[in-house]
């Protein structure tokens, strides 16, 4: 068996090692608001639950050829659906904040969205990988792409969870023109999802609330634009350098969520610009590699995978992070590898184990 690509294994360390170091230092925030009763908790949580069984699943998943991944695309969809389903049902599905995104399973809570985002991308890269040349044909790839999305939009916007289903969107927008797809298409589909936000934003207030948020982060600093204003706070604080490692001060008594959504208001305080900066060309690299995988693997299907992964990851950790600058509307997209949050790390790290697996098949 060839080895891996270890390019993008040093990227993806180097990715786990920030997120360590990063995410227990914004945990230090816990010792001020619980009395750091909770501190070793969700520190060991992390490590336990998310780092330790992702850098196994990494290890595993690498091993397994695409071939494996595209002769069980359709199962693997019809599983993530039906588990992703799990979380409307009663004494299972758990609610916090008004939303139901959580299973309980022997203990631990789960976020089934995480492995519908596999399952996702398996399956289109495996019916793009099918239809070949069609995929320009509006009834072989754009309709697809569109039935797709309305079935995972269906589970994902009742949840409700806008959030991750736009990084469904952009994956399966950039997976449909990487696979041949025509831009006019992809155009059209674009403009009518600006359609659907718009409609959605009358129909669900916190929609809109976001949206008046981004436009004046000031308008109401103690209620609706509080987090965002604490965001931006930390981060000009940080200055060129930041703080230093620990030193934040808006992530004990001000941010909401600072080992969560804000963990990148807790990097530019502590970090400063260089800090982020750095953190945005890990991310970069990360891109950067795994679509330079993508584009020496000898199959299709392969590669369209990796481009939908490395898609997946990228955009909803860009999403966050500019979300905490004020680029995009607020959004509650963790950021990966970073945040808390063992669901996300672990299949973090199990999809970069599946483009680990894709390298050891490329073109040399």
């Amino acid at each position: 068996m060839k080895k891996v690509d270890k390019w993008f294994l040093i990227i993806v360390g180097l990715l786990v090692a920030a997120g360590l170091l990063i995410f227990l230092s914004a945990a230090m925030g816990l010792l001020v608001r619980e009395n750091g009763a909770s501190f070793g908790s969700v520190v060991l949580k992390q490590i336990l639950v998310g780092l330790l069984p992702g850098l196994l699943l990494l290890w595993g998943v690498s091993k397994v050829p695409p071939v494996f991944w595209r002769r069980n695309a359709f199962y693997i969809f019809i599983i993530s659906l039906a588990v992703a389903a799990l979380v409307f049902v009663p004494g299972l599905g758990i609610e916090h904040g008004g939303a139901r995104r959580w299973i309980l399973i022997f203990g631990q809570s789960f976020q089934p969205a995480e492995l519908l985002k596999i399952g996702f991308v398996i399956y289109f890269a495996a019916w793009l990988s099918g239809v070949k040349t069609r995929a320009a044909e509006f009834k072989s790839g754009l309709l697809p792409l569109i039935i797709l999305l309305a079935v995972v939009g269906a589970l994902i916007i009742a949840q409700p969870d806008t959030d991750t289903f736009m990084v469904f969107f952009v994956t399966g927008l950039v997976m449909y023109l990487a696979g041949g797809g025509k831009w006019r298409y992809a155009a059209l589909l674009f403009f009518v999802a600006i359609l659907c936000v718009i409609a959605l934003a009358f129909a669900r207030p916190y929609i809109m609330e976001r949206f008046q948020t981004f436009f004046n982060p000031n308008a109401d600093p103690r209620g609706a634009s509080y987090q965002i204003h604490q965001s931006l706070i930390a981060i000009g604080s940080g200055g060129l350098t930041g703080r230093g490692f620990g030193q934040s001060i808006r992530k004990f008594n001000y941010l909401p969520e600072p080992m969560g959504d804000s963990i990148f208001a807790v990097v530019g305080e502590e970090f400063g610009f260089v800090g982020a900066v750095f953190l945005i060309f890990l991310f970069t690299a990360f891109a950067w590699r795994g679509l330079w995988i993508a584009n020496r693997s000898a199959d299709t299907f392969a590669s369209l995978m990796t481009v939908g992964i490395v898609t997946t990851i990228v955009s909803q950790s860009f999403i966050n992070m500019a979300a905490m600058t004020n680029i995009l509307p607020l959004s509650g997209t963790p950021l990966l590898f970073i945040s808390q949050g063992g669901t996300a790390l672990l299949f973090a790290l199990a999809e970069a184990g599946m483009i680990l697996g894709v390298s050891r098949h490329i073109r040399k």
